[in-house]
């Protein structure tokens, strides 16, 4: 296991993190949990998505397979580019045009008062899609040479422009804010395409690029590029199910009372911290490692990767859940609680908050199993799963928003991602999952769990009298 390639990537992912949560602390002073913040949200909500979908790993996990084992590399990225390139372009002219439709999509149960709001800023915010592709399309050629600071680093880029605009115009209204922070999207997005070309061109990639770009007309890829086309679509749609969830979350929020659009944000924001240092850092950096030794049948040293990471994760996150839940009012209360983010938002939060961390080790898991699926080219398997979760998901959301509310629809998410993580291990092979765990490693992981608990409870009762 390429232990380097994790702590670089994880720690890449950390300062962007750490620099998101300080963005979503002034987002939250400048507009609390209000109808403006709902607004934004939901305006930042589709490309927010994709960004994700895209940026960590979900696009990398068609493409690379398909790039390793292409014979035509700078061809067959180029063609994939351009594809690529050109419809999303379309998709943002469309949706400058028609914003209010796109907007009406992603909030049923708002009043037309409040989409007519929304709709300029879901016209600014989607232009972001565009970079952002851009951005994961060079990263994928970096990471096959085992590049990953530039694009762990890049997501600073973005938070310190919308960071530049809260701190601008924090004293202005709240629509003069929601707009400014827009606009930084956009140039956030700029940003992150620049330096992923200055990276390209310091190691010499370019080279690829250009020659693919040269002899586009002249080499065969037919063969490639529809092998492609074949594994993209399952494999973007069976790598994605947490940011599915929490879209599906957002919209069924609307229905919900004013700022549960925003409790879901925040607490998904905290969420996402261990979710991407931890296991998005992890599973992104043995990936060009695994899809190389089962492309030459090397599978035992796949596997051996497979058990190290394991336990890597198993730790990580176990003890990161139990911290979150322990700690979860005074997480939230320290990140989010001054200015307009008041007493009870800080409780709605936290209560989400723990709901999602009850499938931070699910999705952190399945994530790691799902390797073996992609770079074996078994997209297909992998998105049924992803749509049973899926339909999993969304049945429990239905049953638990009356009752639980945002709360609900966090712990919907969770229920998915266990059910995810089950069948993902299932088709990968018990045999080989029972093999990790029938291991002392075991017993120490509970160890270390039920030791944290009793440190945290103690750390929380103690925090707690702090802040009553």
């Amino acid at each position: 296991m390429r232990l380097k390639s994790i702590f670089t990537n994880s720690f890449g992912i950390l300062i962007s993190r750490v620099t998101g949560l300080v963005r979503d602390v002034l987002m939250a002073s400048a507009l609390g949990a209000s109808l403006w913040s709902d607004i934004f949200f939901i305006a930042f909500k589709l490309p927010n998505l994709f960004r994700r979908i895209f940026a960590e790993g979900a696009f990398t996990q068609a493409f690379m397979p398909s790039f390793v084992a292409s014979r035509q590399k700078g061809v067959f990225s180029v063609a994939i580019f351009l594809r690529f390139l050109l419809f999303l372009t379309i998709a943002s002219l469309v949706v400058t045009l028609f914003p209010e439709l796109i907007t009406k999509l992603l909030a049923w149960g708002w009043s037309p008062q409040q989409i007519e709001q929304t709709a300029p800023l879901t016209a600014i915010n989607f232009w972001y899609l565009d970079f952002i592709f851009i951005v994961t399309f060079l990263a994928t050629i970096l990471q096959y040479k085992e590049h990953f600071f530039t694009t762990a680093m890049s997501t600073a880029l973005l938070n310190i422009s919308m960071i530049g605009a809260l701190i601008l115009f924090m004293h202005q209204d709240p629509k003069t804010v929601a707009y400014a922070v827009s606009i930084s999207v956009v140039i956030g997005g700029i940003l992150q395409v620049i330096t992923h070309i200055i990276s390209i061109k310091n190691l010499n990639l370019h080279r690829i690029l250009v020659g693919g770009w040269h002899y586009r007309k002249k080499k065969d890829i037919k063969e490639e590029t529809e092998s492609f086309n074949k594994l993209f679509i399952p494999a973007v749609w069976g790598s994605s199910t947490a940011q599915i969830n929490s879209f599906i979350d957002t919209m069924l929020a609307t229905f919900l009372v004013s700022g549960s659009v925003s409790y879901l944000f925040y607490a998904n924001r905290v969420f996402q911290l261990p979710l991407a240092i931890i296991a998005i850092a992890t599973t992104t950096a043995i990936f060009p490692s695994v899809s190389k030794a089962i492309k030459n049948g090397r599978n035992q040293e796949a596997y051996v990767n497979l058990a190290q990471a394991f336990w890597l994760l198993a730790f990580t996150l176990g003890v990161a859940t139990v911290g979150g839940i322990m700690l979860a009012e005074p997480i939230v209360w320290l990140l989010f609680e001054r200015g307009k983010f008041i007493r009870s938002d800080t409780l709605e939060t936290a209560n989400v908050l723990i709901m999602y961390l009850a499938g931070l080790l699910p999705f952190g898991l399945a994530k790691l199993f799902s390797l073996f699926l992609y770079a074996s080219h078994q997209q297909s398997k992998a998105a049924k799963i992803a749509t049973i979760s899926l339909v999993v998901n969304i049945i429990a959301s239905l049953v638990l928003i009356k009752p639980m509310g945002a709360m609900g629809l966090a712990l919907a998410g969770s229920i998915g991602g266990w059910i995810l993580f089950i069948l993902t291990v299932y088709e990968v092979g018990m045999d080989r999952f029972w093999e990790i765990i029938k291991s002392i490693k075991t017993l120490y992981w509970v160890m270390v769990i039920i030791g944290s608990a009793l440190i945290l409870y103690a750390l929380n009762l103690w925090l707690l009298n702090l802040i009553r």
